[in-house]
Order: C-alpha cells, then structure tokens, then sequence
C-alpha cells in the first residue's frame, strides 16, 4: 500500500525512513539550503527502486534551465519510468509531467503537475514545481492562481504551510495585490525567520512600490537569516536596486564584487543572471564597469550556444556585447538561436522567438550605439515581455533599456511617453524622474525639465 509523506500525501514507498529522507531533502529545497540533489542521490544509491526520490530529483533539476544537468535529469525520468508498473496514481502524475518536460513541453508539464494538485491539495513538490514553472514561463496569472486553488484547504497545522505562503505572496505580488502579497511574506518569515523565498517576496513588494530605504533596511536587518542560503545571490542583487534607485552606485558595486563578482567558471547560470542583469543597468546609467564585463562574458562562455531557455540567453547576450573579446561569442549565440528557432518545437521556440531573439539583437544594436535600431526592435514587443519568463523586477530592464535607446536616439517624443509609463508606475523613483527631465530637457522644455530634475532630488532627499 505505501506510507504517506509527512503531509499525507500517498507514495508507493513501505519504507519510514526513505520518506522521512525524502521529506528532508525537499525541506532543503524550499529552504534554499544545502544540497538536495546531492542528498536525495545518497538516498536513491543505497534505495533505487524509490520512485518519489527520482521525481524529485528530475523536478528539481528542471529548475535549473541548464544544458549541463539535461542528462542527469533525462536518467532520473526514465529511472522513474522503469518503476511506473510499481507506482500510485499521484506518482504516476508526476512521472507524466516530467516526461512532458524533458520532451520540451513546459506548458504541458504544469498541466499534468495541476493535475496532480487537483487530487493532492497537499503535494507540496507538485505545488513548488507549478508555481517556480510558472515563474520561469512568465505565466503570472499561473503564479498566484495554482496557490489560490489549494490555499483553502491548508492552515498551520500542515508542514511547510509557510512555503505556501511564500509561494502566494510572491504570486499576489507579481499580480500586483501588494498589501495582500506583504502581509503573507512577513507572515511566512514569522512562522519560519530563515525563509529565503518569503523575503523574496517581500523585496519585491518593496521594488514595486519604491520603498527603497525601507527595503535596505529590511534586507540589512535580516542579513544573517538570508545571506548564506542558496537564494543569496538574487537577494543581494535585489538589495544593489534599492541603491541603485538611490544613486549610491558605489554601494551597489561594492555589493558586486563581494557577493555577485564570482572568480571562477561555476557553471551556475543563476549567479551569471544576476551579474549581468545588475552590471547592464548600471551601463544605462553611464557606470565605469571597469573589467567586470569581460570576466562575466568568459564565464557565459561555454552556454553560448545553449538554446535551453531565452531568459539565459539574453543574459548571456549582455555579457558578450559589452567585452571586445566576445564578439564571436554573440554571433555564435545569435546564429544558434535563429536554427534553433527554425527547427525546433519545444515550449522556448516561441520564448526565443517572441522576445528573445528580439531583445538579443537590439543589445547588439545598443552597444553598438545603434540605437535608433534596438528602439525599432523593442518597440513593438515591449508588451510582450512577460514571455521571457522571470519577474516584473527582471523584465524591467528591457523596457529601461528602450527608453534609454530612445532617449540616445534624440526619439525625445518616444522617450517622454515611456518615461511617463514608468513615472506613473512608479511614482517615488527618483531615477524615472531624471529620465522625464532628459526626455523633456531633449524636447527643449527646459521648466518642465527643471521640475521634473527637481522632483528627483526631493526624493533623493527624502
């Protein structure tokens, strides 16, 4: 008949122990701690009939969006497949999604996982594995509303309720339901205070609404319950933005090169995401970079040619056309991505074809100083950007990236209106602001210039 998980969700498994193995690994993952994958293959070394421990592996590899743990993950599936005449039915529901995933479906795998869902309100990995898909895809209704279908039906007696939480604050966020979003991140971090993912959610709160100086203060002041877990790089980048709409670029590259500058090739694509989403902003604002571009590039060297996923291309992109030396580096990632387009069918093809390729291009054209060029490009799909996948806070970059091409451009009637965008999205941000006042200073409105420059420094002030 099999034991159930620590939630009472079924499994196959006759073995306590296995499971309780099993539940510590997964607590590993959505604590951002550890290993998980190494632990969950000690278990599978000594055990490897037990289906649940190959799901969780592949569903946790399927996170990582690498070529390089492509095959690791493609053997646990199969692994599991071996098994499936042995399987219940929530295992074989799992083994189906993973299936669909290594296939190239990501859309199909999170149908199969809601599935799961459907019939297991309390599956957590089924739970974790929709909503961080859904992140990965840019589905941002899919981030709150595969929450919301079992919120209900959870409460503080269920274990791991504060990943729940966690996971419906990020996804209340991003739908813009802010109050709602923070009163559940800080909710989750007083049930669990070393929550990695709750003060993810939080910062973005923060982000959104422009609260910079409380966002520092937030983040200094729950350094030690965040600063050393998986998800420490991400927060340290989240912390260089409130700087950054500050100007205190100082800080923020202080904060780069001791917690994001890595000195060697780690192979981890999202450490590099974040260095080269911070480093490209700062070069929107006319920061010397100095040689941290081209140690950047050299380690986005080896997934020039990757096609696994666009938002790490278009990453990778940033890198390559900042470094004199990784010219050929962008034209190899420029030509893969156009045969990949061409020929493939998986869920990234219309990803990299929608907005991947498009963005990849007009940095080209930005660093080039072709920017008449990257504003044609980015024009007509900057509504379309939440097919890249990731956050509003990330995404930002390609609508910020537009402006300032328009802005360099002398497009100043282009560059008012999308500052005006911005201004009206955010309202306290001093660096929207200067970009009014250049917009209007351009147009030769030198008032309205003036008080929008003024309006910046009283928020500097403040």
């Amino acid at each position: 008949m099999g034991r159930p998980d620590c939630r009472g969700v079924p499994t196959s498994c006759d073995d306590s122990a296995l499971i309780e193995a099993l539940d510590r690994c997964h607590e590993d993952s959505l604590a951002f701690r550890g290993d998980p994958v190494a632990g969950i293959d000690a278990v599978l070394g000594d055990h490897p009939d037990f289906i649940m421990g190959h799901c969780f592996k592949a569903g946790i590899l399927t996170q990582a969006m690498e070529t390089r743990i492509y095959n690791d993950m493609l053997r646990s599936v199969e692994a599991a497949e071996a098994l499936s005449p042995m399987a219940n039915d929530r295992e074989l529901g799992h083994i189906a999604a993973l299936r669909t995933w290594v296939d190239g479906d990501f859309f199909g795998a999170v149908q199969c996982w809601e599935k799961v869902l459907v019939r297991y309100p309390f599956d957590l990995l089924a739970l974790q594995l929709v909503h961080l898909t859904d992140v990965l895809l840019g589905d941002v209704v899919g981030q709150r509303d595969s929450v919301a279908r079992v919120y209900a039906m959870w409460d503080e007696s269920v274990p791991g309720y504060e990943y729940l939480l966690a996971f419906y604050a990020f996804g209340l966020e991003e739908n813009r339901d802010f109050a709602h979003a923070e009163e559940l991140g800080r909710r989750a971090i007083a049930m669990q205070p070393r929550h990695p993912y709750a003060f993810h959610a939080v910062a973005h709160v923060m982000e959104m609404k422009c609260r910079h100086a409380g966002g520092i203060t937030f983040m200094n002041h729950h350094l030690d319950a965040w600063a050393e877990s998986n998800l420490r790089n991400h927060l340290w980048w989240h912390l260089s933005l409130f700087h950054m709409d500050l100007g205190q670029f100082e800080r923020v590259l202080d904060i780069y090169d001791h917690h994001l500058r890595g000195k060697d090739i780690s192979g981890d694509r999202y450490e590099e995401l974040d260095s080269a989403a911070l480093l490209w902003r700062l070069k929107l604002l006319d920061v010397d970079l100095g040689e941290r571009w081209s140690e950047l590039a050299e380690k986005w060297q080896p997934s020039a040619e990757d096609t696994l996923y666009a938002f790490n291309d278009v990453h990778a992109m940033m890198a390559f056309v900042n470094d004199h030396r990784s010219r050929d580096a962008a034209e190899m990632l420029l030509n893969a991505n156009e045969r990949y387009v061409d020929h493939a069918n998986d869920a990234n093809v219309a990803m990299s074809r929608t907005i991947g390729l498009p963005f990849c291009r007009a940095l080209q054209d930005f660093a080039e100083g072709k920017y008449g060029a990257c504003v044609d490009r980015l024009l007509p799909v900057r509504y379309r950007t939440h097919r890249l996948g990731g956050s509003f806070a990330q995404r930002d970059i390609i609508g910020w990236t537009l402006l300032e091409a328009a802005l360099r451009a002398r497009r100043f009637d282009l560059a008012l209106a999308l500052a005006n965008e911005r201004a009206a999205l955010k309202s306290t941000s001093p660096q929207n602001w200067k970009l009014v006042a250049r917009a209007y200073k351009g147009l030769g409105d030198r008032a309205r210039s003036e008080q929008a420059e003024s309006r910046a420094q009283s928020l500097l002030a403040a």
